[in-house]
């Protein structure tokens, strides 16, 4: 009994013992640790080994996948909180009288919505996917679907103040797709 009780707190100190310091080696594994996104605690974390090859054009599509979703689950998050706050449009959604307060929040509202509602919904989506949101001119960073058209100041930052900008987008998309998928399941059970 003693000894178990040594070992546990023997194991308990090694826990908390600092860990020695890995050399890092120039390897494919390290060809990202520089890029955005990667921040303190976990570094470049990979851990399906996507882009273990270093490949900069698979990196390069993951990472707008990752923005581009990341911009989907904000706004996500936003609906989802807003309709289940009671948020809802004036008026009809169709012309048989189903107005939109009459529409649930939540996973309830698929079933709710008619199928003529569903059909724009997706074809508007389809629209955007197609023709709207994707990167025309070769845009300044990967994700930049401003073409020359829009700019809100954006031109007018430094490189610092953009590079924070756009990490500070980047973690708020990984937040929001957690937070998402956290208020699915939540739903759910």
């Amino acid at each position: 009994m003693k000894t178990a009780i040594l070992a546990s707190l023997i194991a308990s100190a090694v826990a908390f013992a600092p860990a020695k310091s890995a050399v890092k080696s120039s390897t494919a594994l390290n060809a990202f640790e520089d890029e955005l996104g990667v921040q303190a605690p976990l570094g470049f974390f990979d851990p399906l080994g996507l882009v273990a090859d270093g490949n900069e054009a698979n990196f390069d599509r993951l990472r707008y996948v990752e923005i581009k979703h990341g911009r989907i689950s904000m706004l996500a998050v936003v609906g989802y909180l807003a309709t289940e706050g009671g948020v809802r449009l004036p008026g009809d959604i169709d012309f048989s009288g189903t107005s939109f307060a009459s529409i649930p929040s939540g996973f309830g509202a698929v079933s709710s919505i008619p199928d003529g509602g569903l059909f724009q919904l997706f074809a508007f989506i389809g629209f955007l996917e197609i023709f709207v949101m994707k990167d025309i001119t070769g845009g300044e960073f990967i994700g930049d679907f401003r073409n020359g058209f829009i700019d809100y100041g954006w031109d007018s930052f430094d490189e610092e103040t953009k590079f924070s900008k756009r990490a500070i987008e980047l973690n708020q998309g990984r937040a929001a797709m957690m937070g998402i998928l956290a208020l699915m399941v939540h739903e759910k059970l």
